[in-house]
């Protein structure tokens, strides 16, 4: 199990130099970033909901808009 959550990381990783890289020129390095971290926690809230058959309390709906409060304050002018 745990050879195949380093293949999983190590698979992300392999997307996310190059995506680094390619969007460095369009994106500031805190806007990569933000978007990194965004897209990572809703794939894995969607991963213990799906999979790990979790439930989404309220506590985790208010973190979640906290969070699009943050991308949205990181990419205002």
């Amino acid at each position: 199990m745990v050879l195949v959550s380093w293949l999983i990381a190590f698979l992300e990783y392999c997307f996310q130099v190059p995506a680094n890289r390619w969007g460095h020129g369009q994106f500031s390095a805190a806007q990569l970033k933000t978007m990194q971290e965004a897209i990572t926690l809703l794939v894995f809230s969607a991963f213990s909901v799906f999979y790990l058959s979790e439930k989404i309390r309220w506590n985790h709906l208010l973190g979640f808009a906290l969070l699009i409060a943050a991308v949205f304050v990181i990419f205002k002018e």
